[in-house]
Parts: C-alpha cells; sequence; structure tokens
C-alpha cells in the first residue's frame, strides 16, 4: 500500500502536491481574514483565462525539441501588431478581435521562420539564443511602435500627433468579446477565454496525431531516430517555432481583449517567464510537455500568486500585495526554472 501511495506521489510529482496543498491551504485561509471566497475563485480563474493561451503556446516548441521558448516575446509582437491594425482599420466586435488574430497569423509566419531558422543554426543553445531573440525583438518594436504610420487619435500621442501610445484602451472595439459571445456577465468573463482555450488545445492535440505532428514529436524525443524515418530535421524544428509563435500571438490578443487595454513598448519584455515557470510547475520538461501540463501548471501558478498576496495582507494588516506578489511570482519562477527537467 505504502509503495503504490509512493509511485503515485511519484508521477503526480511532489513539488506540484506541496504547491496544490499551499494553494487549498490559501483558499481555506481566506474567509477568516476577511477575503470574500467567491470573489478569490473568480480572481484566480479570470488569471487563467487571460494567461493559459500563452502557456499552451510553449507546447509545440518543446514538443518539436527546440526548447523552453523564451523567445516568446516576438510572438507577442506579432500580437500586437495584429491588434493595433484592427483598431487602425477600425474593427469592431467579434470582427475586430478575429481580425487581430488573422492579421497577426502572417506576422507571426514570417517572424517564427526566421526565429526558427537562427535557433537552427544554434542547435544545443537554443533556450540562449531565444532569449536574445525575445530581448532584442521588444527593444527593436520599441522604435517601430513610434515610427510606424498609426493615424488613429485613440491611439496615437496627443502632443505628437504620431508614434503609438504607451496603454491603448480596446474599449470599444472588443473589449471582453468571448464573454460577450458565450453571454456571460463581466463576474464570469472568464468563461469565454477557457472555451476558446480548449478549442485551441483540441486542435494542437489532433495536430498531434497527424503525420506531421508524430514527425514533430519524434524529433524532441530523438532527432538521429527521427532522420532515421526519413523526417527533415530542421524543416520539422522550424515548423514547431512558427507554431508557437502564431499561439503566442493568438494568446496576447486573448489578454487584451480580457485586460481591457493593449500594453506596448517594454510590456512584453519578460511574458515569456511566468509562462514558462507555469508548464514547468505543471510536470513538463525541457523535451516533452502537454496541454495537462499547461492546465495544471496555470492553475496553480496563477492561483498562488493571486492568492498569497491578498492572504497574507489580511494577515498582517497591512497592504503589501504588489511586493509579495512580486516575490512570490519570482520564486515560483526561478524554483521552476531551476528544475526544468520536470521530474522533481
Amino acid at each position: 500500500m505504502n509503495e503504490s501511495i509512493l509511485k503515485k506521489i511519484d508521477k503526480i510529482g511532489l513539488p506540484r502536491i506541496i504547491i496544490a496543498l499551499f494553494l487549498i491551504s490559501l483558499y481555506v485561509l481566506a474567509p477568516f481574514v476577511g477575503v470574500n471566497l467567491k470573489t478569490a475563485f473568480q480572481d484566480t480563474l479570470i488569471r487563467v483565462g487571460m494567461n493559459i493561451i500563452l502557456v499552451l503556446s510553449l507546447v509545440p516548441m518543446i514538443q518539436g525539441g527546440t526548447g523552453l521558448n523564451f523567445g516568446m516575446p516576438l510572438g507577442v509582437e506579432a500580437g500586437l501588431l495584429g491588434a493595433v491594425i484592427s483598431i487602425e482599420l477600425g474593427l469592431t466586435g467579434m470582427l475586430g478581435f478575429v481580425g487581430a488574430i488573422l492579421i497577426s497569423l502572417p506576422i507571426s509566419i514570417v517572424f517564427g521562420y526566421g526565429y526558427g531558422s537562427i535557433l537552427n543554426k544554434v542547435k544545443g543553445g537554443e533556450m540562449m539564443i531565444a532569449t536574445y531573440v525575445g530581448f532584442s525583438s521588444v527593444a527593436f518594436m520599441c522604435i517601430m511602435w513610434l515610427i510606424l504610420p498609426f493615424k488613429r487619435p485613440d491611439m496615437i500621442w496627443a502632443y505628437g500627433g504620431e508614434g503609438l501610445r504607451t496603454t491603448i484602451s480596446v474599449e470599444g472595439y472588443w473589449n471582453k468579446i468571448l464573454s460577450k459571445l458565450v453571454l456571460s456577465s463581466n463576474n464570469f468573463s472568464y468563461i469565454g477565454e477557457i472555451i476558446f482555450f480548449l478549442f485551441l488545445a483540441f486542435l494542437i492535440k489532433e495536430y498531434f496525431k497527424s503525420k506531421n505532428g508524430l514527425a514533430m514529436k519524434a524529433v524532441g524525443a530523438n532527432e538521429k531516430f527521427a532522420k532515421s524515418l526519413g523526417v527533415n530535421i530542421d524543416k520539422t524544428r522550424v515548423s514547431s517555432v512558427i507554431m508557437s509563435t502564431m499561439i503566442a500571438g493568438i494568446g496576447i490578443i486573448v489578454y487584451q481583449q480580457s485586460f481591457g487595454f493593449i500594453q506596448l513598448y517594454l510590456a512584453p519584455f519578460y511574458m515569456a517567464f511566468p509562462a514558462i515557470a507555469a508548464i514547468l510547475i505543471g510536470g513538463a520538461s525541457v523535451k516533452k510537455a502537454s496541454v495537462f501540463n499547461v492546465i495544471v501548471g496555470t492553475v496553480l501558478f496563477q492561483g498562488v500568486i493571486t492568492m498569497t498576496p491578498v492572504v497574507i495582507s489580511g494577515v498582517i494588516k497591512t497592504d503589501m500585495s504588489e511586493t509579495i506578489r512580486v516575490i512570490i511570482s519570482n520564486g515560483m519562477i526561478l524554483y521552476a526554472l531551476t528544475r526544468k527537467g520536470g521530474q522533481s
């Protein structure tokens, strides 16, 4: 019996059990420190709905053997471009949301192809180079947001008449459009995002059952074996990067419609780290990841960084929520990255 329990613990992973128990204890403690439990659950699910597609975007690159996508900001920038072009064209409602996604996809393909080609030339050092690609893309786009010829008054700086603002509201365009699609109130705005995530997750799972998807998994598992089967290694790796970049672009658009604002310039700089931490906490490794890892990791990560600040602030009777949030989120990121094998 004890041996059976130990096997189950080992399969689930002791760190995930500890984090899950810690999260449950926060929910149990919440009512005793004046935190509304219903609101706490809703806040957690809202954050999960906002971030889960960005975490999902890591799966293709991990499965394709190109490692953890520290270059996610490149895909995020493609999504941001799609979003601001959609607003520039005056697209609203579902047309604006879908338009932003459709505009972002070809941009993501171009960005992903260049990104994947670079990673093919630095095999073995993908994650280090990916970090540089992500950071440099943010720096480059900081220049582009100032010089691209956008003219819509609610997007450009008022005093100069040119250059995009740091923050652009999507109110009046496609704010919370996914929640409106499923006829849910603002209190349940996460339902639309979760349904959209499940749709994308289903497509990804079906893709990995196809010939190309199985080839991608084979490359990630064992390149020599995949090559012996006639798989074009470099082409498959590039395909995995393009997929990841496309999903990251879609993910940031879903994030924006939930958040209510498009954040430009340095906002995407560190977006890869929480997503990577979440999928690693969920049980993924640098060579294997699943939709299940995405769901578990996002719920645990977002749950802890949502609940810990409010509960601790309630205990000590002082508002230190943002300081505690930074400490907890960065601590979890550090913990996850030092256990990138996903085995402990």
